[in-house]
């Protein structure tokens, strides 16, 4: 008997579905006294209703309000622990600090399992497995640092580092240090120079979009042997995108991506002719989810092909954030038959700050 294939609407729905199952899941397991967390805990305690029995799905969460920016700034950073895996080992990340304190997010397995999906949307023919790479961009407290040498590991390879500060950089850039950016710049790229000339087997990158301009001034990634390039930052937007492709590493297959240590990575639809160059994401739904809403109501969300502001929903055992307000601005895109859910089209910083940000080198 021939199986009908279910209809897309049937698979959108589906995909709520799991998402608002999860979502109960993890609403259990962060509000439960004997595996959340003490910040979760003691939040929970103010409240004038129990979330596990409230929360029903994701549209639920608007109970909880907005998860706040400040939260994350300053310790005991123990208070993000949950007490159901608070024995496993535990890392902490670090976001921002260009100026004051930082935000940081614990880890124990996340970044992992985000690097494990990330790896099966690559190409073995570009990305192959035992190949080696090289992981140009910010180190230092940074979660990137370590998941894409554990991407590179994974996929049977040893990855090469170089030593970059953007904190530094930032400072640099603030003061109007034109000259000491500039041989900071020309040291980065040294180490990435230096390692590729001395290693034949690295054939894949992480970089971001101002790394890889400099880098293709002093070398042509092609003959280097990269056949495979996967990159992230602020300046990814459409009018990079066809200029690496048909400039700076033409014939290299280019991955652009869309992360960060709150949520994890996105996935790029693949480029298609009607495209225009823009670049579409996808979170990893159920583990993340992104609405774009209306800057001044963050209740409403944008309709199909207006932008608006990023507000990105995090659900794991090891980290629970609703309703983040992030920097971030975009189209809202429609679901499609590879990620049958919300997108987000030509990614940028949130208008309303673009004067108080600075980029650096992403």
């Amino acid at each position: 008997m021939e199986v009908l294939a279910t209809p897309f609407v049937d698979r959108v729905k589906e995909a709520r579905d799991i998402l608002d199952v999860h979502v109960r899941d993890m609403v259990a397991w962060h509000f439960d006294p004997n595996t959340g967390c003490p910040f979760w805990l003691a939040f929970a305690e103010e409240l004038d209703f129990d979330p596990r029995r409230e929360i029903g799905g994701y549209s639920d969460l608007k109970y909880l309000g907005h998860f706040q920016d400040e939260w994350l700034r300053g310790g005991p950073v123990r208070r993000w622990i949950p007490r159901g895996s608070e024995e496993q080992r535990t890392y902490v990340f670090e976001t921002g600090g260009s100026t004051g304190v930082p935000k940081y997010r614990i880890s124990q397995n996340d970044f992992q399992i985000d690097y494990e999906m990330f790896s099966e949307h690559l190409s073995e023919e570009t990305f192959p497995k035992g190949a080696d790479w090289l992981m140009l961009g910010p180190t230092g407290p940074r979660r990137l640092r370590l998941a894409v040498e554990y991407l590179c590991q994974i996929r049977g390879g040893i990855c090469f580092l170089v030593d970059l500060d953007p904190r530094w950089v930032n400072k640099l850039i603030k003061r109007g240090a034109l000259q000491e950016l500039e041989l900071y710049k020309a040291h980065v790229i040294d180490q990435a120079l230096t390692i590729l000339r001395a290693n034949d087997n690295v054939k894949c990158m992480f970089t971001t979009p101002k790394l890889l301009e400099e880098l293709c001034e002093k070398i042509s990634l092609q003959k280097a042997g990269i056949s495979g390039i996967f990159c992230g930052g602020t300046e990814m937007n459409a009018q990079f995108n066809r200029f690496a492709r048909e400039e700076l590493i033409p014939g290299i297959d280019f991955v652009p991506t869309y992360g960060n240590t709150l949520m994890g990575l996105a996935y790029s639809k693949p480029l298609e002719l009607g495209d225009n160059y823009a670049i579409t994401y996808y979170p990893p739904v159920p583990r993340a989810f992104i609405e774009l809403v209306n800057p001044n109501n963050p209740d409403e969300v944008v309709d199909y092909d207006e932008t608006g502001r990023v507000m990105l929903t995090t659900l794991t055992k090891e980290f629970f954030m609703p309703r983040f307000l992030e920097r971030d601005e975009a189209e809202r895109a429609k679901p499609i038959e590879a990620y049958p859910w919300d997108g987000v089209r030509n990614l940028g910083l949130f208008s309303e700050l673009q004067e108080s940000v600075v980029v650096g080198v992403y």
